[in-house]
């Protein structure tokens, strides 16, 4: 893996080679990994034009959570616990050769800019944008293979926690229990809060589990990730407690299933970001449901578990191969419920057979 690392940041550094002699400063953890193969906590990664330095605020601990560093970058670990890595890496870019430092001004405040610039005596300091951002949108076999282990996780805690009596429990006890399985079965962590919402809970977007307890004839909308080696995928599923579903919530799950279908069909490289919105909110848009919708109906995801791109109905930009996203569609009607329905999937031609599903938990409208 090392030489990926080494390609990685040789690209970049390549991109900012139109700005003369640059040094480039990289601060946003998820990009330091990305760059690096590790984040230890405060960590800042400062290419070089000769050498490549990471400055990290304690010494790495092997913590597979932070990553691995890749074994040919040079590390220093500051004496001082309270120091800014960052800060204390535009310092050394003085001592370069560079005359430009690129850093990224939307992961900085203006106090840490100015300190940055200050630490980076005789530097103009450039904006680095988004560059390792757009890098990282493309993912190669081994984070898709790490993603494709992140669903299969997935769906195992989910499964197996289906197989268990769940009336009478509690949203916030069920969330628990999936997040501790998730880590039973080999993730590092879950990829983002578990969502467990019953009743008149479920289906609300982003829903933080309470203690309403699980009761017969609620829907149950369940939504969780694991995160494997820094990289997380989401899943979710409706599913209705008790034997007979209510005509209303078998209409209700069986419109988001289409709109879910369709934005899963949509997904293709060239497809625009807001067609593939479009394919899925525009069937629950003409069912009435258009104005409590999310402002978008999935999103990228990687070593963060919202990424570029956002399929909503003004992004800009097409979807290229080897793009993982999710589509997650969802309805709530206030005061009864709502269905919501997420997937991870990567981006395929047709020639390879189409969008590749990563969470493979059955859709089908399950009477617990």
């Amino acid at each position: 893996m090392a030489e990926v690392y080494a390609d990685r940041r040789s690209r970049l550094r390549d991109q900012c080679a139109g700005a003369g002699r640059a040094a480039v400063l990289v601060s946003r953890p998820a990009n330091v990994r990305y760059l690096a193969g590790g984040a230890p906590p405060g960590a800042a990664l400062l290419l070089g034009p000769a050498e490549d330095l990471l400055v990290c605020p304690t010494a790495p601990n092997g913590d597979p959570a932070e990553g691995r560093l890749a074994e040919e970058l040079r590390v220093e670990v500051l004496a001082d616990l309270a120091a800014d890595a960052a800060v204390a890496a535009a310092g050394r870019a003085a001592g370069t050769g560079a005359d430009t430092l690129a850093v990224e001004e939307h992961h900085l405040t203006v106090a840490r800019h100015r300190a940055l610039g200050a630490a980076a005596e005789g530097l103009r300091l450039a904006d680095l944008g988004l560059a390792v951002e757009q890098q990282r949108l493309i993912k190669d076999d081994e984070e898709i293979a790490c993603l494709r282990i992140a669903a299969e996780i997935s769906d195992q805690a989910l499964g197996e926690l289906l197989e268990s009596i769940l009336v009478g429990r509690t949203e916030r006890h069920l969330a628990l229990e999936l997040e501790r399985r998730l880590v039973d079965h080999g993730a590092d962590g879950p990829a983002f809060a578990t969502s467990v919402a019953t009743g008149p809970n479920a289906g609300a977007a982003g829903h933080l589990p309470t203690d309403r307890r699980v009761e017969e004839g609620d829907f149950l909308s369940v939504c969780l990730g694991a995160n494997y080696r820094g990289y997380r995928c989401a899943l979710g599923r409706t599913f209705v407690i008790g034997t007979s579903p209510a005509a209303w919530q078998v209409e209700l799950y069986d419109l988001v299933f289409a709109a879910q279908r369709a934005g899963r069909e949509a997904l293709a490289p060239g497809a625009a970001y807001s067609d593939v919105d479009r394919a899925a909110r525009q069937i629950l848009d003409s069912a009435g449901h258009g104005e409590g919708l999310a402002p978008s109906t999935g999103h990228g995801v990687g070593l963060e578990i919202e990424e570029e791109p956002r399929l909503s109905p003004t992004a800009m930009g097409k979807l290229d191969a080897c793009v993982p996203v999710t589509v997650e569609p969802g309805v709530h009607l206030p005061g009864r419920g709502g269905v919501r329905i997420d997937d991870t999937l990567v981006v395929r031609p047709e020639a390879d057979g189409g969008p590749e599903l990563l969470t493979i938990t059955t859709k089908e409208l399950l009477a617990l």
